[in-house]
């Protein structure tokens, strides 16, 4: 059995309750489950915060397909060290739901199982049902750890309005051309004193980090999962954000004008012309949809250093704890919530939603090609709206073109460090090459504690 490195008393107890719960096998969290057996009994599920129509017409079509199992769902928001906690007690949950980004963590860790026996017990596929680096992105020394949920992929959202007053066209939101790209967002920048009040572009600088490091040639992990922040491939995304927030009264202003953005509400940055343009994830023009009589919009892909459009899988997936009571019937949920019969009720839910409140449907990102092109096919119409149309349709296009992060176990710390390593530059406090050193420095000592042995 793989020693853990978890933190404190949680590890030290996380570990011995799963040497106990594995006897069965010296390497295999799974070895004694049994996905094939008829899921019956009670499945204590851990998810679905706040569920919306999305999420209810999947639990309740679940329940459809297993009228033998009876599931208490735990509906709050993941917390890592709640996790490790519950492991530790012998709380464990069947199934818990996670950024993916944790995934590989814990299954370097042994506290989840490999999926692959749960797979073949159901004739899934995973490369057939997901996106390939969708399960890149929850896969470890060659098994599946996860059953993924959604993928939606960044693109930027134009502002027209700002656009067509400024003279500016969406062919200049070009991010392999830099120049180009720094001549518009210098034609639409507005101020007052130092405090910006239009922006050509909001980045995200550290929301959206990943996009900008990976689309302009770096990699944030080799092909073992270990860190790779001070590969010098990676200060070319960094600096691209310092030039485009230097453009723009530097990082700390543009941040603190960020911050003040309504952006779920009446008064959003779009509607208030306070943005050219934005880096937003295909669930953003939903919000947006509201406010179609006043806003006009276009979208044009992220383009990788060749000009290539380029994207990152991000999304959720349900994992299988190791000590886990009734694997069988966790097996099947996981497995049905994410059919296609499961996205199409989904669907059906979204579009009544949608026609009940007169708003626009542009699709669900499920993180399965086939469910996304059915869900298309079916109930995204043209909106009488050119602008919305042609953004659901880039977003549409480049989800074909999207990247896994790189599945490591130190993922989330990589994350995060490479945030730090971001704000580090951008604010002037160090080189690109320090703050990518210090950060591979922690990053590394998060991968090695994950994997110790």
């Amino acid at each position: 059995m793989r020693k853990r490195s978890l933190a404190g008393v949680a590890a030290v107890a996380a570990s011995a309750l799963l040497l106990t719960s594995c006897s069965g096998s010296d390497d295999d969290p799974a070895a004694d489950a049994d996905f094939s057996a008829a899921p019956s009994g009670t499945l204590a599920a851990w998810g679905f915060e706040n569920a919306d129509d999305v999420g209810q017409s999947r639990l309740d079509y679940a329940a459809e397909q297993l009228p033998d199992v009876e599931v208490t769902l735990d509906a709050t928001a993941f917390d890592a060290q709640k996790f490790t906690t519950r492991i530790a007690s012998g709380d464990v949950p069947d199934v818990v739901q996670m950024d993916r980004r944790y995934v590989t963590t814990y299954a370097a860790q042994g506290l989840i199982m490999p999926l692959d026996a749960c797979f073949e017990a159901k004739g899934v596929d995973p490369t057939e049902r997901w996106y390939q680096n969708v399960v890149d992105d929850v896969t470890y020394q060659d098994a599946v750890y996860a059953v993924s949920q959604f993928y939606q992929p960044p693109a930027i959202l134009l502002n027209m309005n700002v656009l067509n007053e400024a003279g500016v066209t969406p062919e200049q939101f070009d991010t392999s051309d830099m120049d180009g790209l720094l001549a518009a967002i210098s034609k639409i920048y507005q101020a007052s004193g130092s405090n910006p009040t239009r922006l050509g572009l909001d980045p995200v600088a550290t929301g959206q980090g990943g996009l900008w490091v990976l689309g302009m040639g770096g990699q944030l992990t080799d092909a073992d999962g270990k860190p790779t922040l001070d590969d010098p491939a990676n200060a070319a995304g960094i600096d691209a954000l310092k030039q485009i927030t230097d453009a723009q009264g530097g990082y700390a202003a543009v941040k603190s004008f960020t911050d003040s953005f309504d952006t779920f509400g009446d008064a959003n940055q779009f509607v208030q012309n306070q943005v050219g343009a934005q880096v937003a994830n295909q669930w953003y023009p939903n919000v947006l949809g509201a406010y179609r009589d006043r806003i006009s919009l276009k979208a044009v892909p992220f383009r990788d250093a060749d000009g290539k459009p380029f994207s990152l899988a991000s999304g959720t997936a349900f994992v299988i704890p190791a000590g886990a009571k009734n694997p069988a019937a966790a097996c099947a949920w996981m497995t049905d919530l994410t059919s296609t019969d499961a996205w199409m009720a989904a669907g059906t839910a979204r579009a009544e939603t949608i026609s009940g409140k007169g708003g626009l449907n542009t699709g669900l990102f499920t993180g399965s090609p086939e469910a996304d092109t059915m869900i298309r096919d079916r109930f995204v119409e043209p909106t009488g709206d050119a602008g919305f149309d042609q953004v659901i349709s880039a977003y549409y296009d480049v989800v074909q073109s999207g990247k896994s992060f790189g599945s490591s176990p130190a993922g989330q710390d990589i994350q995060n460090e490479l945030n730090n390593a971001i704000t580090a530059v951008l604010l002037g406090d160090k080189t690109t090459e320090q703050a990518l050193a210090d950060a591979q420095q922690a990053a590394q000592r998060a991968y090695d504690n994950a994997t110790a042995n």
